[in-house]
């Protein structure tokens, strides 16, 4: 899945850096013939930068193509910071992220009315990249809040383990592999069975793991949005837009 603004600025770039590990192959047949394809999945931080200096200095425009959206978990950050360090101007295209593309596969809305309002975004501490203080995933479990875990699955007992006692063994779980793609998986359970589940199934990355309360609702009161009780319309010569509240 890309937005049709990342597909544009595809077709338009002489130079694409695609995290090959990750980017569909057919993503690239919207690049132009004769593009220069560099699969980043072998390059250190030095040598991607050196490409996208390269491509600039070459007065061409040059794409890096990443999976889900560049704004979290997408290791972005660096390289914007050492583009900012050599001058050369950029845009960020914002993509469709992880959990968006989880959601829209599960069916579900994220926050619903009168049971659950708040989605937190996070990950569990690894030996290479520990969590800051106050983030560890007991801490942010005590929130009851949505949680959508990125990689993770591997580490999904542990996951469980440290979220049971806030959330219950009966509080809804799903995990999402390859979330948009033809390959795309999705599991159903609770905390209870979606260890198992990951586990049978063989799933060990390029997953999400939702758990909390919204994932199962149905009891739940309707939006005032379009609520009957909603008065309509709005006062000549002002201006008004649809919120969900």
């Amino acid at each position: 899945m890309i937005t049709l603004r990342g597909a544009r600025t595809l077709a338009r770039c002489e130079v694409c850096l695609y995290a090959g590990s990750l980017v569909p192959r057919e993503l690239l047949d919207e690049c132009p013939p004769g593009a220069r394809l560099i699969d980043t999945a072998d390059l250190n931080l030095d040598q991607i930068t050196a490409e996208l200096v390269r491509a600039h200095e070459e007065g061409k425009d040059v794409a890096r193509l990443h999976s889900g959206d560049p704004s979290v978990f997408s290791a972005v950050a660096e390289q914007m910071r050492r583009l900012d360090a050599a001058g050369v101007p950029y845009e960020v295209v914002p993509g469709v992220p992880a959990f968006a593309a989880a959601a829209a596969a599960l069916k579900r809305e994220l926050t619903v009315p009168t049971v659950g309002q708040t989605v937190v975004l996070t990950r569990i501490a690894q030996q290479a990249t520990p969590m800051p203080e106050g983030e560890d995933l007991a801490t942010l479990g005590r929130s009851r809040a949505l949680l959508v875990l990125h990689l993770a699955a591997r580490y999904v007992d542990r996951v469980v383990a440290e979220l049971l006692p806030h959330y219950g063994a009966d509080c809804p779980a799903a995990v999402v592999a390859m979330a948009s793609r033809p390959d795309e998986l999705v599991l159903r359970g609770t905390l209870s069975d979606i260890a198992d589940q990951v586990k049978a199934a063989g799933v060990v990355r390029t997953a999400v793991i939702m758990v909390g309360r919204t994932l199962g609702a149905s009891q739940f009161r309707d939006s005032h949005l379009y609520s009957t009780e909603r008065e309509r319309g709005c006062a000549a010569g002002t201006g008004g837009a649809e919120q969900a509240g």
